[in-house]
């Protein structure tokens, strides 16, 4: 988390949905940014976040962009307008901070970088899981050898959706949300695979629709060949029973084991039975928020850009290929094509 003292970022937020309150909730814990005002088309929803966060419901996105006092935008918006925007906020001076996927498209994605880039904003992804502490444990020990050759992972990320969903929400259809559930939620551990055990070079996916309406997946599984020739495999469900979170990392050395109800534990080569291992639990969104007011300070740059993020993004788009087609598909193909 920044420690260093500046004047906090002043900040609009737009898509006003349940994510958008997480994020707002984070800005009144981290006091690094301070929020002055909020758009969203429905009058009832833009009038109750502002209620809640002590901000001015504004009667448009161009009078947000129009205010010389706001600094930064927090887009939570739908990923098929994502382009339109940032652009416009790039265009009006705005940095940004973007909930991941940073779009549905590569060729969105490239732009939106590129309009940040060119307008010298800063723009920033929310890609709050690579940055849990059992994640950053795991990546300090493998920096430091202790897992030797990286061989092989697994995960899962899974939520209970079943009478959860609103099929009205461009969250679950097929043209608001394309890959369905690891678009969604599965790119948190693509992106956290990534992190820990390098680029993913090629991806082999299937995905299925077995429990929720709707015309979208609702299961997905990928099998990720990495860089440095280790492979890994990623599970994510909307139609389990609980929620869950499983990130299991092999090496030659040592191993690690982490999974949502028992925490992190580590075995290294000769030993019985894993250790366990205490991580506190960190305020990831917080971190995140307050990564980007720094950058906007001019102190440093996000951990994930529009150029990586676009990377990441290609990664899922790769998965959602291969099951389409039934074949395994290069990342370099989708970043060349799309």
């Amino acid at each position: 988390m920044n420690t260093v003292a500046f004047e906090p970022v002043r900040v609009a937020c737009i898509g006003i949905g349940w994510w958008s309150n997480v994020l707002a909730d984070a800005v009144q814990r981290s006091g690094k940014l301070s929020i002055l005002a909020c758009y969203t088309r429905s009058d009832a929803k833009r009038e109750a976040f502002a209620a809640k966060y002590g901000c001015r419901a504004s009667p448009s996105y161009e009078a947000i962009l129009d205010d010389g006092r706001i600094e930064a935008i927090i887009n939570t918006t739908p990923n098929n307008v994502h382009l339109e925007t940032t652009r416009a906020a790039a265009a009006a001076g705005k940095h940004v901070f973007l909930d991941k996927p940073i779009a549905n498209t590569i060729a969105d994605g490239r732009a939106i970088a590129e309009a940040c880039r060119k307008a010298g904003v800063v723009l920033a992804l929310g890609y709050q899981r690579r940055r849990e502490s059992q994640f950053r444990w795991v990546r300090r020990q493998i920096d430091d050898g202790v897992f030797g050759r990286i061989v092989n992972a697994e995960c899962n990320i899974s939520r209970d959706r079943l009478g959860k969903i609103d099929l009205s929400s461009w969250r679950y259809t097929a043209e608001g949300m394309p890959g369905g559930v690891m678009l969604q939620i599965g790119i948190h551990y693509a992106d956290a695979l990534e992190y820990l055990m390098g680029p993913v070079t090629a991806v082999s996916g299937r995905f299925a629709q077995l429990v929720l309406p709707g015309d979208n997946p609702d299961v997905a599984s990928l099998v990720l060949e990495h860089e440095n020739g280790a492979l890994s495999t990623l599970n994510a469900s909307y139609a389990s029973a609980s929620e869950y979170y499983l990130m299991n990392v092999y090496g030659k050395e040592a191993s690690a084991y982490y999974d949502l109800h028992q925490g992190l534990r580590l075995l290294k080569r000769g030993s019985d039975a894993p250790s366990p291992v205490a991580c506190a639990k960190n305020d990831t969104f917080v971190e995140e928020l307050e990564e980007f007011a720094a950058a906007v300070r001019g102190g440093g740059q996000p951990e994930m850009n529009g150029e990586r993020s676009t990377a990441s993004l290609a990664v899922i788009r790769a998965g959602i290929v291969s099951a389409r087609e039934g074949r395994r598909v290069e990342v370099a193909q989708i970043l060349a094509r799309e």
